[in-house]
């Protein structure tokens, strides 16, 4: 006889493939934002029950939380420029210009080759492996860390994260140069129960953030989901209105852009001149090297995925009809 938790796993599964093809189907813009965030948490439920804790945090943070922002901004724009901001509805949005046959059809091919190759390769591999657990767990003492998570993302596969990090910075800068000739549209007024709201959380936010960020060494946790947490306190801000990014801040966030990627590559450069291979850290200082990096790196992922909801950089106001400042 199934058990209860293999009904229940059945169901989350099922659950989390109808809303997956649902969201791709669904004609109503904000509609599909909405399954999409709902298929994101039901999705960090599944990691949870596949003992993935770190990857459902990262899930819930960064796959759900900052990206379904990032999709309702994205939607308030296009209302914007479409003239629809005040009708509420999506569903009437039409693309500017018609997406060719050719393009759909090449790129339902891609993305069915994509789905094949990995099909294929679950397939073929090994049912009842070793795995690397035994390796992992060899080699702990000396990683500096008691998580294994933490140990293999900083320690025995950092290059990896530092080209993760990479590809954030890289993000930000695109966003930053592309959005420069586009029209902004105004933010919504989101009234003083809001910024109320705003209020109260933060302080927590930030609480949950950084401990997100201490127990990385030895519990799920760790410089992703922390940066993720606490880019929540910057997309709060910036909503509420309480911080507006001024051009004389542009400095200041380039620096934190940067601070993760040079933090990481510099410690890398760092144990390599004193006669090791990069990120082969000496034993007494690999928690320390590790916490550092993790520390610098949570404040840019946090002041980056917080710029790319923000999008554009900050620039000043264009001075009003008639005015001469010069």
């Amino acid at each position: 006889m199934t058990d209860a938790a293999t009904l229940f796993d059945l169901l989350l599964a099922g659950s989390v493939i109808a809303l997956a093809i649902a969201s791709l189907t669904v004609r109503d813009m904000f509609a599909a934002i909405v399954l999409f965030v709902i298929f994101g948490l039901l999705s960090a439920l599944a990691w949870v029950r596949l003992s993935a804790p770190d990857v459902a945090l990262a899930e819930a943070a960064i796959g759900t939380g900052v990206t379904g922002a990032l999709l309702l901004k994205t939607l308030h724009h296009l209302r914007y420029v479409t003239g629809k901001l005040g009708e509420g509805q999506a569903r009437d949005l039409t693309p500017i210009a018609t997406v060719p046959a050719g393009v759909i059809w090449a790129n339902a091919a891609f993305c069915g080759m994509i789905t094949l190759g990995l099909a294929l390769a679950f397939l073929g591999a090994p049912q009842a492996g070793p795995g690397f657990d035994s390796l992992v767990a060899e080699a702990m003492p000396a990683s500096g860390v008691d998580h294994p998570v933490t140990a293999v993302l900083l320690n025995f596969r950092a290059y990896d994260t530092l080209m993760e990090v990479v590809v954030l910075l890289a993000a930000v800068i695109a966003v930053w140069q592309i959005e420069r000739g586009l029209s902004d549209a105004p933010a919504p007024a989101l009234g003083e129960v809001w910024q109320g709201f705003a209020r109260l959380t933060l302080p927590a936010i930030v609480v949950v953030g950084t401990y997100l960020l201490w127990k990385g060494s030895e519990a799920p946790g760790g410089a992703f989901q922390g940066g993720a947490v606490l880019a929540a306190v910057g997309l709060l801000l910036l909503l509420s209105r309480i911080y507006v990014p001024r051009p004389a801040h542009r400095g200041l966030a380039r620096w934190a852009f940067v601070l993760g990627t040079g933090a990481f590559a510099g410690v890398a450069l760092l144990v390599s001149g004193g006669g090791r291979v990069a990120f082969e850290y000496p034993a007494q200082h690999a928690y320390s090297l590790i916490l550092l990096i993790e520390g610098l790196v949570t404040i840019s992922i946090a002041v980056t995925l917080a710029a790319l909801f923000h999008g554009r950089e900050p620039v000043a106001a264009p001075a009003p009809e008639g005015r001469n400042d010069t």
